[in-house]
């Protein structure tokens, strides 16, 4: 697999403005098979600081691992709005995300960043593909993440495949948050997400939606905000989505210690649907 450098990290606005033209090949999909590469990418403080108050993080020397999915974000776009790519992701839906922290990651180190797709297989509404993120300092691996988008439509040959799905267990939640109606708008202005389903109502319509809709990973934030002080250094977590949430909004939360790791989900407020669960798996 080819490389291919990048001087920065891409600017996502205009990038998203390429995102949002449909391919125009109507044959079987098709993906970039390089990979895009940062190196030395120095963190924004103030950004940072911005981002763990919106998720609900503490300010911490350590960053969250979200924080580094974040930073992979923009090469998501600039795979999937190339001439190499017939799928563009903003019309994709995330379906699930597994991410690693292989050790505490800092403001202060120097980041090369990277994102490749893969595993294009085909699905009943579509195709499914995977967006690899891997975050280095000094060589050393310290963060993957990997995720799963179903692209509706899209043509791929071969056998269906099915996403797997735990059964859900009504739970009580042990905390209820309330969402406010602009809460896209701050998440965006912390991520860099310009998708307009999560700020504007007009847009949230078009694509079947009554209200905007906050982004899954601000719900994924968030819910590992609350569990982070009882986390180790190093750990993996793995979340579905299961609906969207609408803004406003209140939801419930809940975790729970299980097999030496954690489960969690955002749910309604009587913890009887969720809209996302979430493993967390301590590292060896």
């Amino acid at each position: 697999m080819s490389v291919r450098e990048l001087p920065e990290l891409p600017s996502l606005v205009p990038l998203f403005a390429k995102a949002v033209l449909p391919s125009l090949d109507r044959g079987p999909a098709r993906i970039p098979g390089d990979t895009v590469l940062v190196r030395g990418v120095g963190q924004d403080l103030g950004r940072l600081a911005d981002y763990d108050r919106v998720c609900g993080f503490g300010l911490s020397e350590v960053v969250p691992p979200t924080w580094l999915h974040v930073l992979t974000f923009g090469l998501h776009i600039e795979l999937l709005s190339g001439r190499d790519s017939t799928i563009r992701l903003a019309g994709v839906v995330h379906v699930s995300n597994r991410m690693r922290l292989h050790r505490p990651v800092v403001v202060t180190d120097r980041l090369d960043v990277s994102a490749r797709a893969t595993n294009l297989r085909p699905h009943k509404r579509g195709a499914l593909l995977d967006i690899v993120g891997e975050v280095h300092v000094d060589g050393e691996l310290v963060w993957d993440g990997v995720s799963t988008y179903l692209a509706p439509g899209a043509k791929v040959p071969g056998t269906d495949e099915q996403l797997a799905r735990e059964e859900y267990v009504p739970t009580t939640p042990n905390a209820v948050w309330r969402l406010p109606a602009d809460l896209g708008r701050q998440y965006r202005a912390v991520s860099g997400d310009p998708n307009p389903i999560h700020t504007s109502r007009l847009a949230a319509r078009a694509f079947g939606f009554a209200r905007p809709i906050i982004h899954g990973m601000w719900t994924h934030a968030r819910l590992l905000a609350a569990v982070q002080p009882r986390l180790p250094d190093a750990y993996a977590v793995e979340v579905g989505f299961a609906r969207p949430i609408l803004l406003p909004g209140t939801v419930g939360a809940w975790w729970r210690p299980d097999a030496g790791g954690w489960v969690a989900a955002v749910t309604d407020r009587a913890g009887a649907k969720p809209y996302l669960t979430a493993r967390i798996t301590p590292s060896p």
